[in-house]
């Protein structure tokens, strides 16, 4: 205890010593709010005062000895890789700096001029036209189903009477078996499922269901404990094309990624052609 009082008397000492610091230009810096300088690096009250909001004194303390030797080591290095640096080398690394500054706000500029004045909006007419043109773009990596997933005991009562009511559609039998006698049940008939999500709620493997779907629309596995019944209502098979609603999303990715590529060339051939018309762009001899 009375080492951790020590180290903690020290730290407080040492940092006061840091923020008190008196030399002529710190104490400038001081006055705009800076708290630490090196090298004519500053770190700034506002932002040790962020770091301990809600923070006991002495985790205060804590957190800000440890940022400020994070930030000191950082900036040392720093330096140090800038004065090891040919001035050539300077002026490369300068100067991808100031592309990759340009670059971002390019993006950001673009990213905003999409968001506030390009349509987001895509036809039925257009999601249409490309889904009967480019049939080769919406083929299934696997099959995707509509149905009911009904899971219960190996032991439970009446599972033929269940397999019947599944194979016929009888939803008002099958919810009220389900919620007496089963520990999983799902109806999708309004939506589609891939082997893949299925895969998560039956114990199967890829190959046996897809064989399964092909052959069959009821599909019933087991394991140790319980009963799987799986009733198909609708399907697509692996290699197929999608249907509309599921190439949907897809359709509209692809047009609106377009979109944007045409609506920023046309943006910039804009300020292009607006510049020269006002002569901004000057060839100097």
């Amino acid at each position: 205890m009375e080492d951790k009082e020590v180290m903690t008397r020290y730290i407080y000492i040492l940092l006061c010593g840091l923020l008190m610091c008196s030399c002529v230009v710190f104490e400038k810096k001081q006055q705009e709010g800076a708290a630490v300088e090196l090298n004519g690096h500053y770190i700034y009250r506002s932002t040790l005062d962020a770091l301990t909001v809600g923070l006991s004194s002495e985790d205060s303390l804590r957190v800000t000895q440890q940022f400020i030797s994070q930030w000191a080591k950082d900036i040392l290095m720093y330096d140090n890789a800038v004065g090891s640096q040919s001035s050539s080398a300077q002026e490369d690394i300068e100067r991808m700096v100031e592309e990759y500054r340009r670059a971002l706000y390019l993006q950001a500029y673009e990213e905003h001029l999409i968001e506030r004045r390009m349509s987001k909006t895509v036809p039925d007419s257009t999601v249409m036209q490309v889904y009967e043109t480019m049939p080769e773009r919406f083929v299934l990596d696997e099959s995707i189903v509509k149905g009911i997933l009904v899971v219960v005991p190996n032991d439970a009562p009446n599972i033929a009477k269940l397999r019947q009511w599944m194979s016929k559609e009888a939803l008002d039998n099958i919810e009220k078996y389900a919620y007496q006698n089963a520990t999983g049940y799902d109806l999708f008939n309004d939506r589609w499922l891939t082997s893949s999500d299925l895969m998560t709620h039956m114990p199967v493997e890829r190959k046996e269901l897809e064989t399964a779907l092909k052959n069959k629309n009821q599909i019933e596995i087991s394991d140790t404990l319980k009963t799987y019944i799986l009733q198909v209502t609708d399907k697509y098979l692996m290699g197929a094309r999608m249907p509309i609603e599921v190439a949907r999303p897809k359709i509209e990715k692809m047009v609106l990624s377009e979109r944007q590529v045409e609506f920023i060339q046309r943006e910039r051939e804009r300020l292009y052609n607006e510049a020269v018309r006002e002569r901004k762009i000057k060839f100097l001899q």
